[in-house]
């Protein structure tokens, strides 16, 4: 099986059947199933306290049904969701992808689901590893920027500042980074907001 990352996921189905089999699949897979769910009033909820790393949401009975649990999940949760569906709709896919589904893929026997989950969820994993690795670049940045204002030095320098603490701390060079860039918010002057009496001037 392929190196991808552990992940905590829910799955939701209009069909129980279905959500069992999804299960076995993911569990199969070396995941971990932290919520079932069949109706739409009870998946947000479930959604907003397990905070999963994804989501799958077969395509039941109905494709209304299907379409308002992936609006749920996507409106409370920062977690793709995969739609699951037992044949190719495009109708359906384009309707999904406007409600912000991730990916969809195609149902099968166990073994092709298997396979196509393993492959989705692994995209899935080195798409979090890059947007990771774009969030950290932005935060030392960021923070490489506040240095140079406060030391008046270029970039070069404020760079060796962050790598410099970052080994001789044993820290992570994106958490110095962070901590620069929370100190200095935490730093910053309040705003000057207007008093009761104060017109700006007019009379």
């Amino acid at each position: 099986m392929p190196d991808f990352q552990y992940l905590r996921v829910l799955i939701a189905n209009e069909r129980r059947d279905r959500l069992e089999l999804l299960a076995q699949v993911v569990n199969g897979l070396g995941h971990d199933v932290i919520a079932r769910e069949i109706y739409v009033k009870e998946v947000g909820v479930v959604t907003a306290r397990e905070h999963p790393d994804v989501a799958l949401v077969g395509l039941g009975e109905s494709s209304t049904h299907a379409l308002e649990l992936i609006s749920e999940i996507v409106r409370e949760a920062a977690c793709p969701v995969i739609a699951i569906l037992h044949a190719g709709d495009p109708a359906y896919v384009h309707e999904a992808a406007k409600r912000g589904v991730f990916a969809y893929i195609i149902d099968g026997t166990p073994e092709e689901l298997q396979s196509a989950i393993d492959i989705t969820l692994q995209r899935f994993s080195e798409y979090q590893s890059l947007q990771g690795a774009f969030g950290r670049r932005a935060l030392i940045e960021q923070a490489k920027g506040i240095l140079m204002a406060r030391h008046s030095i270029n970039a070069e320098g404020a760079f060796e500042r962050l790598r410099d603490h970052s080994q001789n701390n044993g820290r992570k060079l994106s958490d110095v980074a962070a901590a620069v860039v929370e100190s200095h918010l935490l730093l910053l002057p309040p705003q000057q907001l207007p008093t009761a009496g104060d017109n700006n001037g007019l009379s």
